[in-house]
């Protein structure tokens, strides 16, 4: 978008979500301080702005977290996507998470903390209830097994190109220069560890002050460009040590969509619907009476521009991964299709029959996750920041804004729980009861 620079004050590796956002929130608080972020800011990328994970997101925007720490900063970010909705292109339809026995105290305790916080939800309890709550939402809802469910007023969804290409411009507004098609291939280092320069295809970028690198799936790769340990040694909460852990492992992500028209999804007043997140242990059959699985199993899914859009639990990848910012569709699992429209025949007799509208498309991808499933929000030498995501990444849009303030020397409380300490001294995640890796 313009020539490359030879040297900049910050230099942003990766234009998605997280890289863009920090970029912009950064140039605000530089300007208002009476720099030029326009001589101060570049941001990197060896594709274009959402041409990796954030392009392909589901874009879905929720706080059902277990975790207070993911709670208290999905918070924050939620309050980035209200405070414009039209450039980030965000739908505030709010987000239902329903759940089977197992996961009645994780929901409750969610419920109680999102209250304490005041983040807008409900709890509706007991499978009579939920069922109540659930038709006079959508007068078909047939889903078994029930039990809980906590009904988020704020969140909802995001279109995913379209919020990048939003940040996209406001960073540019703010004088922030974007280089495109410009690949990191390594750093040169100068003294204590600190980064001096950011090697790109196009030639040195000197760095001034810092670097953030948010390289969203690419996250093992510039890990090992920085010389950091491939294991680590955790600390658990009980004082145990566990020895050489993968810091990174990889999770394909199971994503679809049916073509339908979009407006037969919808509520039983004609609105748009919440984003929906359903798991139960009731049996799982196709429309057809096959068993697909007769174990906890969940599904997400919203209404998109093209019909419905949503997923399922990821599976992990065995072996080396080689990322593409433009994942195979062949990454999905040959079952999944089966089990997503059988999940959403379970749910609601308007998508019986589905199946034969199952459409193969570029979604989900692979994630890479660290070694507690949980992102990693920390300095990772002297003057390189790091936003590794462990692929909760497209919605904590927020994230950027608390980065930009830690550039400048304040401090996030709402960062600091993710600090890369946490695996030595066992500040750990607590851990939920559902069956996805990001809970």
């Amino acid at each position: 978008m313009r020539a490359a620079l030879k040297r900049a004050s910050y230099v942003v590796v990766g234009a998605g979500i997280h890289g863009l956002s920090t970029a912009y929130h950064l140039a605000k608080e530089l300007r208002g301080r009476g720099s030029d972020a326009g001589t101060e800011i570049v941001v990197v990328d060896k594709a274009t702005p959402g041409a990796g994970a954030s392009g392909i997101a589901c874009g879905v925007v929720r706080n059902n977290y277990f975790q207070p720490a993911m709670s208290e900063l999905m918070q924050a970010c939620v309050e980035v996507w209200e405070s414009d909705p039209t450039a980030y292109a965000y739908n505030s339809v709010g987000y239902v998470a329903l759940g089977a026995g197992v996961q009645e105290s994780d929901l409750t305790a969610t419920f109680e903390r999102q209250e304490r916080i005041g983040y807008r939800s409900e709890l509706v309890v007991g499978e009579a209830e939920v069922d109540g709550h659930m038709k006079a939402l959508f007068p078909d809802w047939r889903a078994q097994g029930v039990t809980i469910c906590l009904h988020e007023h704020q969140g909802g969804f995001a279109f995913n190109v379209e919020s990048v290409l939003g940040l996209r411009d406001k960073c540019l507004s703010e004088g922030v220069t974007i280089l495109s098609h410009t690949e990191v291939t390594g750093f040169r280092f100068g003294l204590e560890g600190t980064v001096a320069a950011v090697e790109t295809s196009a030639g040195e970028i000197e760095v001034g002050e810092q670097v953030v690198i948010a390289p969203g799936p690419w996250a093992s790769r510039f890990w090992v460009m920085l010389g950091l340990p491939e294991t680590i040694d955790i600390t658990t909460p009980s004082g145990e040590v566990v020895h050489d852990r993968p810091m990174w492992t990889y999770w394909n992500l199971q994503e679809g969509e049916i073509t339908v028209d979009p407006l037969m999804f919808a509520t039983a007043d004609g609105g748009a619907p919440p984003v929906i997140h359903l798991d139960t242990d009731a049996p799982l059959y196709t429309d057809d009476g096959d068993l697909v699985t007769d174990e906890l199993w969940g599904i997400y899914f919203k209404r998109d521009r093209r019909g419905v859009q949503g997923g399922a639990s990821p599976l992990v990848v065995d072996g080396d991964v080689e990322l593409d910012p433009y994942p195979s569709t062949t990454d999905i699992d040959p079952s999944f299709p089966d089990m997503w429209c059988a999940a959403l025949s379970h749910s609601m007799s308007r998508f019986e029959g589905c199946r034969a509208r199952y459409k193969i498309a570029r979604s989900g991808g692979v994630g890479a996750f660290t070694a507690d499933n949980f992102p990693v929000f920390d300095y990772v030498k002297p003057n390189v920041y790091a936003i590794l995501d462990s692929n909760h990444g497209y919605k904590m849009i927020g994230v950027g804004k608390e980065v930009a303030s830690v550039l400048l020397g304040g401090h996030s409380g709402l960062l600091h729980p993710f600090r890369f300490e946490r695996f030595a001294t066992g500040d750990l995640h607590p851990v939920s009861s559902s069956p996805y890796p990001w809970s």
